[in-house]
């Protein structure tokens, strides 16, 4: 662990000075308490450094959020081994995911399932409940429930350690979140416009808490934050109901974990009362269970919260990027990525579509494992075997 200034520790041995300036500016904010903390995967990103961990007193900042709210992974393990899978073709349990998860940007559900209806009547009581009205972001917003999207997310079937099926996922709120996320940006920006509020970047932008505003953002974050894991357990079922047809027999479900990694919570830490913003990175109190994914073609881990007291109880979540979508695809070719994804189902006949998702373009998983060790113990170590993602 670094300590780069007295309000800005980090865990990234891999940081661009660029990232670094951002989370610096961010660190000066006169409501940070008592500082901010950059995980292992730190990188640029917009307003604030996407790998961070902010505690701010008083006050919410809607766009370090971001506008995926509840992004984040799910994993279920099941009772299948790699030998159930000797000699099966992949590539028809891939076609039936993409055919039963819509995938891609704007691809939603046309009939819902009977788990979807239920879980759409817990997001309707909870909207109730919160005083939200999500029909005002997204009238089609139960349809989306359910729904991949596209850029890093990803479904994934792997192999662990010990040879046992996972199914492995990345998602969030989709577009009614980002259109929830959208709305309260603009009237924090308003806001801080209006008094006149100097600020290193429009997107630290915040919201008082003693505003009917702050709140009306709680309210609507807490039902995004609920859509976005609803949403990756509709996919779940989805995909080990893929994986049961195409096995022909139960698969079973022996362990579950989901975990955000775009959201925040009212938590203590120092003897203060927080708003604790993860922007890309997970809880990880002590013994509290997550998932740290690498990127496409690379290993992904389950891991164990350390409870680790400077880094608000956090970890990193995931590879974080180390090139851009623009650069990635100048820096790299098809004929590479398809030898970081040799021995993988993937969609290969559209590889030009994923070429800015190849593994030179994030950080080194294993550094960023290595950078972590203090944050969090590595359960089970998962090696990709199907990739599927939305173009």
């Amino acid at each position: 662990m670094e300590q780069i200034n007295k309000r800005l520790l980090s865990w990234a041995s891999m940081l661009e000075d660029q990232a670094r300036r951002q989370a610096v500016a961010t660190s000066t904010l006169p409501f940070i308490a008592p500082h901010v903390a950059l995980m292992p995967d730190a990188h640029w990103g917009m307003g604030s450094t996407v790998g961070s961990v902010i505690p701010t007193e008083g006050v919410v900042m809607p766009a370090a959020v971001g506008v995926d709210i509840g992004c984040g992974m799910s994993a279920t393990r099941t009772r299948l081994r790699a030998s159930d899978l000797a000699g099966r073709d992949l590539g028809p349990l891939r076609e039936a995911i993409e055919r039963e998860v819509p995938v891609s940007m704007g691809k939603y559900r046309a009939t819902l399932s009977e788990t979807a209806k239920g879980r759409i009547d817990e997001l309707e009581r909870l909207a109730e409940r919160q005083d939200v009205d999500p029909e005002r972001y997204a009238g089609n917003w139960r349809h989306q429930l359910g729904s991949l999207g596209s850029g890093n997310h990803f479904i994934e079937v792997c192999l662990d350690e010990a040879d046992r099926v996972w199914v492995f996922l990345h998602s969030g709120s989709r577009g009614v979140g980002n259109k929830i996320a959208m709305h309260h940006v603009k009237i924090a920006q308003r806001q801080c416009e209006k008094w006149y509020v100097p600020l290193p970047h429009k997107d630290l932008a915040y919201l008082p808490e003693g505003d009917d505003e702050f709140w009306a953002y709680i309210r609507d974050l807490r039902w995004a934050q609920a859509f976005a894991a609803a949403n990756r357990a509709e996919m779940v079922d989805r995909v080990v109901g893929c994986l049961v047809e195409w096995y022909g027999g139960e698969v079973g479900a022996e362990e579950t974990i989901t975990c955000h990694h775009n959201y925040t919570e009212r938590e203590r830490h120092f003897g203060r009362d927080v708003w604790l913003t993860r922007k890309g990175a997970i809880n990880a109190a002590e013994g509290v269970r997550g998932l740290i994914p690498g990127s496409m073609g690379t290993r992904s881990y389950v891991v164990t919260g350390k409870g680790n007291r400077p880094s608000f109880h956090s970890a990193p979540h995931g590879a974080g990027r180390n090139f851009s979508r623009t650069e990635a695809r100048r820096r790299f070719t098809v004929d590479q990525l398809a030898e970081a994804m040799a021995g993988i189902e993937w969609r290969r006949d559209n590889a030009n579509a994923f070429l800015d998702e190849i593994p030179g373009a994030y950080k080194d998983i294993d550094q960023v494992m290595e950078d972590a060790r203090d944050l969090v113990t590595i359960d089970h170590e998962l090696r990709q075997i199907l990739n599927v993602k939305g173009d």
